[in-house]
């Protein structure tokens, strides 16, 4: 019998679906959404931050929850932790999601100016917003 699958909203690098398969895991439904209350913060990952004035971007997918806990159990993003998010569609509709956050948001003195050009470079090649990729820094 097949895993049921969730809905999972990703805004880091993440959003990539050929490296979720490299790392085990077949991501189907694969739609750009984006949530509205947060903005994306970089420190030495991505993470987003309640802000009621934004509007986070990213990619919805649907995943298994064994494939989840595969992703999330690498130590690079262990800190990370599901939250539900409203995601909202280009269509208009919208859809509940987990995201992972950080408990903790990044020092206002952490960068990772590599972490941010990648990220650029793959929301540009996903078709995000020009607007918000040029946010990404």
């Amino acid at each position: 019998m097949a895993s049921r699958r969730i809905e999972v909203f990703f805004y880091g690098l993440f959003m990539d679906a050929d490296l979720l398969r490299t790392k085990g895991v077949n991501p189907t439904n694969i739609r750009p959404a984006s949530v509205p209350g947060f903005a994306l913060r970089i420190g030495q990952r991505a993470t987003l931050l309640r802000n009621p004035n934004r509007l986070a971007h990213g990619i919805l997918m649907e995943l298994t929850h064994t494939e989840v806990e595969q992703l999330y159990s690498e130590p690079s993003v262990r800190a990370y932790r599901p939250e539900a998010v409203l995601c909202e569609l280009n269509d208009g509709s919208r859809i509940p999601a987990l995201c992972f956050n950080l408990l903790e948001p990044p020092r206002a003195d952490e960068a990772n100016s590599e972490y941010a050009s990648k990220l650029r470079d793959l929301a540009l090649r996903l078709g995000l917003p020009s607007d918000y990729v040029d946010t990404i820094q």
